[in-house]
């Protein structure tokens, strides 16, 4: 879902000049656009049940998630498994694919009592705002938002549900009234359109829902290994071109050393011109909670190949945890179906009142 970097300035400036508007329905105060834990507001986000999570995954979206449930009060997180299926999904292996999302989660920190960890589709209440929702949006607003554009194109002609699935999006964070979005740049236009539809569903039947503002990830993106102008993908055709939080150590290391540098053998930081070697640093950087710089100076003296070593270790020991941890929970269906059923009680709890009142000011009772 990556857009030209044009694109995408444009749209984050504008973004976060609306993100200052004091129309913004957001908690008032000290709270408000602090990145220090804020002690108001609910977190919502979600993640498709589409394969293993990868390194990027895991760095620009997970780890996050972890830190922000010891922030916010409120917090919820959901397996989005209505948005798999605008792409065609065996039945049986989606079943699969939840609980693995689950176990993924749960390795990587995700804590069921400080956060609510649940399944989108088992909360019915989200169909039904969408419907709503959607009928409050343009076509032509869709139309321009950039997952249709690219998926739409590869595919010469998209399905209804990929093309309204960012209503969908909204819904997810509407339902909630979700006061704070962690997103990537990539996804700066779905927020903000789930921003105008609060507006127009405010204006339209009263003040409801507050404008959701984005929590803008620090992370730089990680690349693909074997072509670092494009952002590590589940779905990349390449098996070297992507890291899973559950590849083994010789899987790590083997991808590490085939991954694409350059013909200079000094390490340095600079992804304009050595996108592939400022990628590694990027990854080492990240896994061993240091900065670029200080990763580029634990280089000093190592040539390219050698320094893949020194990242394969930081991966390594990173992630071998997290793989022991999701295979032991894998191995105790029950407990993950326990986890998800309570989570998503705990979600109708807090989905069901809010629909009420839509469907009382919208007129259907």
């Amino acid at each position: 879902m990556a857009l030209p970097v044009r694109t995408n300035f444009k749209h984050l400036f504008r973004f976060i000049h609306k993100m200052n508007s004091p129309k913004r329905l957001l908690c008032s105060g000290a709270c408000e656009g602090n990145k220090e834990p804020p002690g108001c507001g609910r977190v919502f986000s979600g993640i498709q049940p589409t394969g293993v999570p990868h390194l990027g995954n895991y760095l620009g979206a997970l780890e996050n998630w972890v830190a922000l449930q010891n922030q916010y009060p409120s917090v919820l997180y959901s397996i989005v498994d209505l948005h798999s299926i605008t792409q065609p999904q065996d039945p049986a292996q989606l079943r699969s694919n939840i609980l693995d999302m689950a176990a993924s989660l749960l390795a990587c920190g995700i804590n069921p009592e400080r956060a609510i960890l649940f399944q989108q589709s088992q909360v019915s209440e989200h169909a039904e705002l969408s419907w709503i929702l959607g009928c409050l949006t343009s076509m032509p607003r869709l139309r321009h938002l950039p997952q249709w554009k690219m998926k739409s194109k590869l595919k010469n002609e998209g399905s209804v549900g990929l093309f309204t699935y960012p209503v969908l999006q909204a819904a997810d964070i509407l339902l909630y009234k979700s006061t704070h979005v962690p997103v990537g740049e990539d996804q700066v236009q779905h927020l903000e359109l789930a921003q105008d539809l609060a507006r127009i569903f405010n204006n339209r039947y009263g003040d409801l829902f507050p404008e959701p503002g984005a929590l803008l990830s620090s992370t730089r993106k990680v690349k693909s290994l074997r072509d670092p102008s494009a952002k590590m993908s589940k779905s990349d055709p390449q098996t070297m071109a992507t890291i899973t939080i559950t590849d083994s150590p010789d899987d790590i290391a083997l991808k590490l050393r085939r991954a694409v540098t350059d013909f200079t053998s000094e390490v340095s930081f600079d992804p304009e011109t050595r996108p592939g070697v400022s990628n590694l640093v990027t990854i080492h950087a990240a896994m061993a909670r240091i900065s670029a710089e200080e990763a580029v100076a634990q280089a000093g003296g190592l040539d390219t190949g050698a320094y893949k070593k020194l990242v394969t270790e930081a991966v390594v020991q990173r992630l071998t945890p997290i793989r022991e941890e999701i295979e032991r929970l894998k191995s105790d269906r029950a407990h993950l179906e326990g986890v998800l059923a309570r989570g998503n009680r705990r979600a109708r709890e807090l989905a069901a009142p809010v629909l009420r009142e839509v469907r009382q000011r919208v007129g259907f009772c």
